[in-house]
């Protein structure tokens, strides 16, 4: 299974006036940019710590509702702060109010001052990767109980590079695997990734692979992360003034490779 090249833009909910957002998604649409992700913090997670921020599902919704051709999502939500099956539902009604365009991204969690702040129990990795893990089959159950169902079956984008139980849990549920690091730590991740597909008896080409690329520009980097696997490359834009350029340059290279 090949896997088209896509580029997102993750717009960074933090510093920024709720109309300098919106007005970023718009021009990020504009673009051609496939994929419009924010994240899912209560806090600034750079600068000013206690600086303007805002929350991820919420946003989600108002995406919904005013684009029309990107797919939308969060890179990523924080499995431990919404019940799954109350998730599975926010996700089923974005899906609908955005005509299926999206994309569930989950992890496990790692900020504390969001744990902190929001009065949510911290535990260990251990134990946010085991509620990851159980959150799975209820969010799957979920959406084949609701009424009406989702449009489609959601994508499910996780998110991490754990390799004896984040891309476990990955090789089971996503449809997308997100990971961190330059050329050579992607192709490593991605061969235990294959292994444990092999080991549960799924194909792994089926899971596309995904990375954020920052602010590197595509001539440093690209090929790299292509021939490592790589098909989704997401382009971090802080606020406030969310500056688009780079994001530019990373769709000419989308549009160099078809």
């Amino acid at each position: 299974m090949s896997h088209p090249i896509r580029i997102g833009v993750q717009i960074q909910p933090q510093h920024a006036d709720y109309a300098q957002i919106r007005d970023a998604v718009a021009r990020a649409e504009d673009t051609g940019v496939d994929i419009i992700f924010n994240w899912d913090h209560f806090f600034p997670l750079r600068g000013d710590l206690d600086g303007k921020h805002f929350e991820c599902w919420s946003m989600l919704a108002a995406w919904a509702e005013q684009t029309s051709r990107a797919e939308i999502g969060a890179l990523v939500t924080c499995n431990s702060y919404r019940n799954p099956d109350l998730l599975a539902d926010m996700a089923r009604t974005v899906d609908h109010i955005s005509d299926g365009r999206l994309i569930l991204g989950l992890g496990a969690g790692w900020f504390e001052r969001d744990y902190d702040g929001y009065g949510y129990e911290f535990g260990t990795p251990g134990s946010r990767l085991a509620d990851l893990a159980a959150a799975m089959p209820r969010i799957k159950h979920r959406w084949s109980a609701l009424n009406p169902p989702p449009t489609r079956d959601i994508p499910v984008m996780i998110g991490g590079g754990g390799e004896r139980k984040t891309l476990r849990i990955t090789a089971e549920h996503a449809d997308i695997w997100h990971g961190f690091g330059d050329a050579e730590k992607i192709r490593h991740k991605c061969s235990v990734l294959d292994a444990w597909c092999r080991e549960i008896g799924r194909d792994p080409a089926e899971i596309a692979r995904s990375t954020e690329v920052g602010r590197r520009a595509p001539d440093d980097v690209a090929d790299g992360l292509l021939a490592a696997g790589v098909s989704l490359f997401t382009v971090g834009v802080p606020g406030p003034e969310y500056d688009l350029a780079n994001l530019r340059r990373w769709l000419a290279w989308r549009d160099a490779q078809r």
